[in-house]
């Protein structure tokens, strides 16, 4: 992701309503070469559009998949699988042995993508989401070094 890109990830995220609805200032510190927290910010095209994105943020080891978001018309094509892997494999070339998240209780699209890629649930945390109030499912996957 680069700062050009930002618009086009706003109005994704803006047409989602289960993304995250950041400030471009949360955008421009996840691209951030010396940010205060190490991230992995990446864009996915579809017939030269970007079509998606994902930011996780890397601590100790372990990556937190802060958002993935896919345009709608560009859903169930498997571009949020290959973000999805394309993350876990940066991830993983900056030392990460764990990927961890949380998502919507009632995102069943997105718990599925997750159960696919071999995530299991680790908690939950009640009423963590609001508009509307809704619990939080932790995931968490073991990286490989395959």
């Amino acid at each position: 992701m680069h700062e050009g890109d930002l618009e086009r990830v706003m109005a994704i995220a803006a047409s989602l309503r289960d993304a995250p609805q950041w400030p471009r200032a949360a955008y421009v510190e996840a691209i951030a070469v010396d940010g205060s927290l190490r991230r992995i910010a990446l864009v996915a095209e579809m017939a030269g559009r970007i079509a998606g994105f994902s930011v996780a943020s890397v601590v100790a080891g372990q990556a937190e998949l802060e958002s993935i978001a896919v345009v709608e018309s560009a859903q169930r094509c498997g571009v949020g699988t290959e973000l999805l892997r394309a993350t876990m494999r940066e991830a993983k070339s900056f030392g990460v042995h764990e990927m961890v998240l949380e998502v919507r209780a009632s995102n069943i699209g997105a718990a599925g993508l997750y159960a696919k890629a071999g995530f299991g649930v680790m908690g939950r945390r009640p009423g963590y989401y609001s508009n509307p109030v809704e619990d939080a499912i932790l995931l968490g996957l073991t990286l490989s070094d395959d």
